[in-house]
């Protein structure tokens, strides 16, 4: 895909934004999973947590769709 500007109405939008998107997508979907399953009563501080896997997710999402 790469890192090139997308224009959206004039507007120039970086891919990041849409990687970030994508992301928070994915771990709000493992958040719930976790609430399913019951193992988010293992997780001590959630707010870090969130953040952690947040964070995980969009490492991945970018070197899974950005450039080689």
């Amino acid at each position: 895909m790469g890192l090139r500007e997308w224009s959206l109405g004039g507007v120039l939008l970086s891919p990041f934004l849409f990687y970030m998107l994508l992301a928070l997508l994915i771990t709000a979907g493992l958040r719930a999973l976790l609430q399913l399953t019951g193992w988010h009563r293992w997780i001590w501080h959630e707010a870090l947590f969130d953040v952690a896997i947040y964070v995980c997710v969009l490492t991945l999402v970018t070197k899974g769709l950005g450039p080689l």
